[in-house]
């Protein structure tokens, strides 16, 4: 007999999916999600439960005393209890905020002031009564280099009245407090009462392999279940949308790839709740799939598994899903707790069951948000448009946007002038996990970056001058992969229980294998060593931005960063450290674990030379007619030859040739001839590196 879901009882006796299988795990029944499968016999058996405690006041998972009373309890508040609340809301929370004002002016008439941050110079000046220029020059001697009629920034407050005579206390803010986490980085921190939450869609994003599918089952969710509200408005792209399955809706980010999601993590949003993770039967796990599975997990994301193109008699499901369980997903059907169902996005089968089991999932983490409070939320796309202005696709995270609410975002503030939904309808609110295209910014904001919306636009005006003062001096002290690894050892030094993370590119399968099992046997008591990703190929943007993301250390085992690699890891600020023999990178990984700094070698990188041709000379024997792309190439310097970020030579260069001259450097822009010393292998594409060591003294 075919075994009913929890869900499909759950939908059979009247309660939630969550409190049946927690009934069924009370009764000594092993399942694991609301997707699993019960016998017969543990049907009746937690059937026979409930009818048992029909009689108590608190029966069971329903928290009711009849199986009719959960749509009774749902449906009651709705008419009268939301709006009100929502109304309140509005009436009360812009008072709270606003007698700063009267109490600067009596604060005034002592030495005390009470000031609001975003305190510009020029205001300053008035209240103490003395000219500008003194305030600048006082801020200079304090290091704070802030122009006339700049802002202030907030911890300098305080020591600045005191030069000036005066005890200035700066009021909270009843805004979110916002986090900077650097110079390209906006993020906000709230917390709720748990009382005023209330059940929000879950957020999620479509992963995988390039052409297994993700545009396609993207494309096809929307066509057939987008919510569709008034009849004639017009689809448009504004990068998220929403479904509705089994009464509830869904929000998707409409940019596929671990790439965008990673990118908005690395900026410090969390807004994903599920990830989708795509794979094609006929191909089965891929290269990117298992970075996708990496970049899920280390986001600590529930996933859930398409199994697409299952419309091709190549398609074999039970292949992907033991293919799987190779990288930790292991499925429901295979014993784990990983929902897997097969689909076709191109015939658009399977697509309702699998919002139903999207649904299930988000159900089970119990989703929710503060509607009543200021909003709060993630720029997911951003782009200057003719005739509009700079907009913004927006998620509504918490409290509800509504048109005419003053908003800052980063550097940026603005007034909500217009909202639309993904048909172009025009919208007054967007709630908790709602999509929406927002105008009335005085720039374009950052992707990535949270906004909030605050009491007026004076205010957001002041939060964004002090956020590019804030910039202006990080971009001078923007930590590098020395400053940042000198951190990440003190961590590893004083943390009770330190979690050093690693990820690690090798030139093949087998060495890849080697080093994640000699990694796991690396420890110390109070600390350990976590693989974030683990691949095999070049080192590319994407480990850097998880690394960003994941705040990991990047490991090349014979593979090299490429150029866009290099820049990334630069900018960040993250530490990617190659080596060529296994027992150093291991040597290596230790040393970071017990808190020893530097090696006592460092590489120095010089340059990059493109091989775009080969020939033959009678004195030199095989050169390679190269472009330098970077830095500059050395006669003598040590040399490595990169073919598709793997390392296949490393040694010298033997002749640097223009021309019929021989030359001692080539910079970057120029042509020239390079010959490897005891090597022949050269191809077109292949990549030149040129690098020295220099012995420093470990510390």
């Amino acid at each position: 007999m075919a075994k009913q879901r929890v869900y499909e009882l759950a939908r059979e006796l009247g309660f939630e999916s969550k409190d049946v299988l927690e009934r069924a795990r009370e009764l000594g029944i092993e399942v694991k999600t609301a997707s699993s499968g019960l016998d017969e016999d543990a049907v009746a058996l937690v059937k026979m439960s409930y009818e048992e405690g029909t009689g108590d006041a608190s029966p069971g998972p329903g928290g009711t005393d009849t199986a009719e009373a959960p749509a009774e309890a749902v449906a009651e508040p709705e008419p009268d209890a939301a709006p009100e609340v929502e109304a309140e809301g509005e009436l009360e929370v812009e008072p709270e905020s606003e007698p700063a004002p009267e109490s600067d002016s009596e604060a005034q008439e002592s030495s005390m002031l009470l000031v609001e941050p975003g305190l510009t110079t020029h205001e300053l000046a008035r209240m103490i009564k003395v000219r500008t220029v003194l305030i600048v020059q006082a801020l200079m001697e304090m290091g704070e280099m802030v122009p006339a009629g700049g802002t202030i920034p907030v911890d300098a407050i305080e020591p600045l009245g005191r030069k000036f005579g005066y005890e200035l206390l700066v009021s909270e803010s009843d805004e979110a407090p916002e986090e900077d986490k650097g110079p390209d980085h906006f993020v906000v921190e709230y917390e709720d009462d748990p009382a005023s939450l209330k059940p929000r869609p879950a957020v999620v994003t479509v992963m995988g392999h390039v052409d297994h599918g993700k545009t396609q089952l993207l494309d096809t969710i929307r066509s057939t279940n987008v919510v569709a509200g008034e009849a004639g408005g017009i689809t448009q792209h504004i990068g998220a949308y929403q479904v509705e399955a089994g009464g509830n809706l869904i929000t998707f980010i409409d940019t596929p790839g671990h790439e965008a999601f990673t990118a908005l993590r690395a900026r410090g949003a969390e807004v994903t709740d599920i990830v989708i993770l795509v794979v094609a039967a006929n191909d089965g796990v891929m290269p990117q799939t298992v970075e996708a599975i990496n970049h899920a997990k280390a986001a600590d994301v529930p996933i859930v598994v398409a199994i697409n193109k299952m419309d091709l008699e190549t398609a074999d499901a039970y292949a992907v899903r033991g293919a799987l369980t190779q990288h930790g997903i292991v499925v429901e059907d295979l014993g784990g707790d990983v929902p897997a169902v097969e689909v076709s996005a191109l015939k658009g089968t399977g697509i309702e069951d699998l919002l139903e089991i999207v649904a299930l999932v988000a159900e089970v983490e119990e989703l929710a948000a503060n509607p009543n409070a200021p909003a709060v939320g993630t720029i997911v796309e951003a782009q200057l448009e003719v005739g509009r202005g700079p907009l913004a696709t927006v998620i509504v995270q918490r409290g509800t946007l509504k048109r005419g609410d003053a908003m800052v975002c980063g550097t940026v503030s603005g007034r909500v002038r217009a909202m639309f939904d993904e048909h172009g309808n025009q919208i007054k609110s967007a709630g908790p996990s709602t999509p929406a295209l927002v105008s009335g910014w005085s720039e374009v904001p950052l992707a990535g970056d949270m906004f909030q919306v605050v009491k007026n636009e004076r205010t957001a005006r002041k939060m964004a001058e002090e956020q590019v003062a804030k910039r202006r001096a990080e971009e001078l002290t923007v930590p590098n992969a020395t400053e940042r690894l000198t951190q990440l050892l003190e961590s590893l030094r004083t943390a009770d229980h330190a979690e050093l993370r690693v990820i690690v590119k090798a030139d093949a399968h087998g060495s890849l294998e080697a080093i994640r099992e000699a990694i796991g046997k690396i420890s110390r008591e109070d600390a350990s060593v976590v693989i974030v990703h683990g691949a095999v190929g070049g080192i590319t943007s994407n480990d850097v931005m998880l690394a960003e993301a994941s705040d990991a250390v990047i490991y090349g085992f014979n593979a090299r960063p490429d150029t866009s690699a290099r820049a990334a890891a630069k900018d960040a600020g993250i530490d990617i450290r190659t080596f060529s023999i296994i027992y150093e990178l291991l040597d290596d990984i230790e040393s970071l674990l017990i808190g020893e700094l530097a090696p006592e070698e460092v590489e120095e990188f010089l340059g990059v030379a493109e091989v775009r041709a080969t020939f033959r000379a009678p004195r030199y024997g095989l050169v390679a007619g190269c472009y330098v792309t970077e830095g500059t190439i050395n006669r003598n310097a040590r040399a490595r030859l990169v073919r598709d970020g793997v390392v296949v030579y490393d040694g010298r260069i033997a002749s640097l040739r223009r021309f019929k001259e021989d030359m001692q450097q080539v910079q970057t822009g120029y042509e020239c001839g390079i010959g490897l010393a005891n090597f022949k292998d050269i191809k077109e594409g292949d990549t030149i590196e040129s690098y020295e060591v220099k012995e420093i003294a470990r510390t």
